[in-house]
């Protein structure tokens, strides 16, 4: 028996098809006791129809969708994507599925994918960052959904994290600068309060800048997040107005540390013999630029591999009925001191 060719087959094609109910149709895809001589039936009439089992349907009987939904600010940015990348491995090793959305830096976007993916019955939630609106905290609160939060470490998680310190990174490319002699340290940043990560790495700045004795602090803000290589170029020609004596820049990341170094080879200025420009993330393009940009490296793909795995401990507990205690786990972050910084030793 052959459906409509105008519909999709449905649950009652392939029962007609395959001799047997509805309901022990349903039994069978659910994976419930069935006759083996029954279910081969019936999954011979499913691979014949083309059926596909609606997967929301099947979540609402057996209270288990399959899946998790992870929020990153935007997948323009090579580490977000690592880390996805990450999480989706470590998830479908455990049979589980990803749903993704992205909030291009907005806790209001954030707010109302979280309401829409909620209606899909996630069982679990992967956040990034430490900082969202209290509808986002109160609503995952009383879901009792698994959540782990990355690429932060929040003073008071929702629950699991896998991060680390922003300001301490910030804190790392300024000690060393400060640490190979350069005096006059600026940082260039975005220009908006949407990157709580890029504003905490600010805040290490200032705290490693006043620990060495150097200041005040030149804190130069441009651009709306996503911040891009352009912007990193015009907010070097503007820090460079305003503060020409500067022989150092300590950027929010790579993508702005290498289009401060576009606009210093514009310019004629040499990078790192007259300004000395670090970064953050260790993009791809951060290897490649020449020179090569110094960067604060973190494992972007460990971070979703991580969070996957912890996010799958939590879902099986709670499969089980039980309550897994929130994990923490903190990322290593690891200075790479390259030609941006450090210029090249030439043999006598």
């Amino acid at each position: 028996m052959a459906s409509p060719p105008d519909r999709a087959p449905t649950m009652d094609d392939v029962a007609a098809a395959a001799g047997v109910s509805k309901m022990t149709v349903s039994r069978a895809l659910r994976g419930a006791r069935v006759a083996a001589a029954t279910r081969a039936r019936i999954m011979e009439a499913v691979a014949r129809l083309g059926y596909v089992p609606h997967a929301a349907a099947g979540a609402l009987a057996s209270r288990r969708s399959g899946f998790v939904a992870a929020i990153v600010p935007s997948m323009d940015n090579s580490n977000f994507a690592e880390t996805i990348a990450g999480l989706e491995a470590a998830l479908r090793q455990a049979g589980l599925d990803l749903l993704l959305g992205t909030t291009l830096y907005s806790n209001a976007r954030e707010e109302e994918l979280l309401h829409t993916l909620m209606r899909h019955r996630p069982e679990g939630i992967v956040l990034t960052g430490g900082v969202h609106s209290r509808r986002v905290a109160a609503l995952l609160g009383r879901s009792a959904l698994p959540v782990v939060e990355t690429w932060d470490l929040p003073s008071s998680p929702i629950g699991g994290v896998v991060g680390f310190s922003n300001r301490a990174a910030g804190a790392l490319m300024t000690a060393h600068l400060a640490a190979i002699g350069r005096r006059r340290i600026a940082f260039l940043g975005g220009a908006s309060r949407r990157d709580p990560r890029g504003e905490d790495r600010g805040r290490g700045y200032e705290e490693a800048l006043a620990a060495a004795g150097l200041g005040p602090p030149l804190l130069f803000r441009h651009g709306q997040p996503p911040l891009s290589m352009r912007h990193g170029a015009e907010g070097m020609a503007l820090l460079l107005e305003r503060w020409p004596e500067t022989d150092a820049v300590v950027c929010a990341s790579d993508l702005i540390a290498f289009g401060a170094i576009a606009e210093c080879q514009r310019r004629g200025i040499g990078v790192p013999e007259r300004i000395a420009i670090g970064g953050f993330g260790d993009f791809e393009v951060s290897r490649c630029a020449v020179p090569a940009i110094s960067t604060v490296a973190v494992d972007a793909r460990g971070i979703g591999e991580r969070a996957g795995a912890m996010l799958v401990r939590a879902v099986a507990a709670r499969r089980r009925g039980e309550a897994a205690a929130p994990e923490r786990i903190e990322v290593g972050l690891r200075l790479a001191a390259r030609g941006s910084t450090v210029a090249p030793r030439r043999d006598s």
